[in-house]
């Protein structure tokens, strides 16, 4: 079994698109400005002439190929002419899996989709490949614990006594914690719990059923460590067991390898591989399923890979950030947000704006943000 699928993703082979982008770039103009001149001073005239020595049919070439990477609908637009759409138009509507390495990758990254996918009557389903547990604060986990304790005493005269010896327990760790001491198993469960319930909320906030919110808890996280265990066959299983239970017609998965700490990778590779071990168990469906990657979280696409761009109005960026904001744990003073100063939500809406102001910058619509994505070849 290849567990490290992701050293071997094959990214789209778009030369043209990405030569007349950077030239664009270059010269500072749109695409359908660029001369004849343009091409030939930037040692680009063997492009003019691969079209018959005329610029515009260049230009109109790589607009048209940009212009058809643009939807709004993700999921595919029924009972029209799919040929120039990134999604086909059948079947309507479709089931959907959405793998999130952490309990917030869904939404910082595709929060806008998710909502399109929804709006439009999809099956969506949303995997948490991981608890994310080591990446809440221990403030958080006091939080939780007093309230926990004062609910107990406030409507049950304190009488809980599991209640009371977990606070008991919990507390005194924490208080004899020092920095550097990994967490005991209490605490990392009370850390996985207060990430289930965030994921929850902003799931509940993008009208995902409660019986579409899978939590898969990968046994290569959970180490306690920064550093995580070696992905492994049990680890493809669970997810295996999942697209094979749903058979969906379309899976998002996490491709932002610039993750410092390696998860996104981690989660990428289990999901490919259980899709590879899934084509080999005889899983026909697959023939009628496409796997989109996303980013957000860490990097975004370069716009010349970009098969997939999904809009967004003011308004529907407000509610991306609205789910985003459900994750409280991650916000201010969250562990492990890298170099980045920015808060995630800060750093998602910035890079879908970017998105959508590189295509303005290269004449095409002109919309508020973009969420993009590139398809995987199964």
């Amino acid at each position: 079994m290849n567990l490290h699928l992701t050293d071997t993703i094959k990214m789209p082979d778009h030369q043209l698109r990405r030569q007349v982008i950077a030239l664009c770039k270059k010269v500072g103009k749109p695409l359908l400005k660029l001369s004849t001149k343009d091409y030939e001073d930037n040692g680009l005239g063997h492009l003019v002439e691969q079209f018959g020595g005329q610029a515009g049919l260049v230009n109109i070439e790589v607009f048209n190929e940009l212009q058809h990477t643009i939807t709004g609908w993700p999921g595919g637009k029924p009972n029209v002419d799919d040929s120039n759409r990134p999604e086909r138009a059948t079947p309507y509507p479709k089931r959907v899996i959405v793998f999130s390495p952490h309990p917030d990758d869904d939404v910082i990254s595709m929060g806008g989709t998710i909502r399109r996918l929804m709006q439009q009557g999809h099956d969506v389903h949303i995997a948490y490949q991981t608890s994310g547990n080591i990446a809440v604060a221990d403030e958080e986990v006091r939080l939780y614990m007093h309230f926990i304790n004062g609910f107990n005493q406030l409507f049950a005269n304190g009488s809980d006594e599991v209640i009371k010896i977990r606070y008991q327990e919990i507390m005194n760790y924490l208080r004899q914690k020092s920095v550097g001491d990994l967490d005991n198993p209490s605490i990392l469960t009370v850390k996985g719990l207060i990430r289930r319930g965030e994921a929850r909320n902003a799931c509940a906030y993008n009208h995902i059923p409660k019986d579409h919110i899978h939590f898969l808890d990968l046994p290569f996280y959970e180490s306690g460590k920064i550093e995580k265990l070696p992905v492994s066959e049990k680890d493809v299983r669970i997810v295996q067991e999942l697209i094979a239970d749903i058979q969906p017609h379309q899976i998002y998965v996490a491709a932002d390898l610039a993750d410092p700490h390696g998860t996104h990778r981690k989660c990428t590779d289990v999901v490919l591989a259980a899709l590879q071990e899934e084509r080999i168990s005889g899983g026909g469906w697959l023939d009628d399923c496409r796997v989109w990657m996303y980013r957000g979280a860490w990097a975004e696409w370069d716009i010349a890979d970009i098969e997939m761009c999904v809009p967004m109005s003011p308004e529907e960026l407000l509610e991306k950030r609205n789910a985003i904001l459900r994750h409280q744990s991650q916000m201010e003073g969250a562990p492990f947000m890298g170099d980045d100063a920015r808060l995630f939500w800060q750093r998602a809406q910035d890079r879908n704006c970017e998105t959508a102001r590189r295509y303005d910058e290269l004449g095409l619509a002109c919309y508020e943000a973009m969420e993009a994505f590139v398809e995987y070849q199964l």
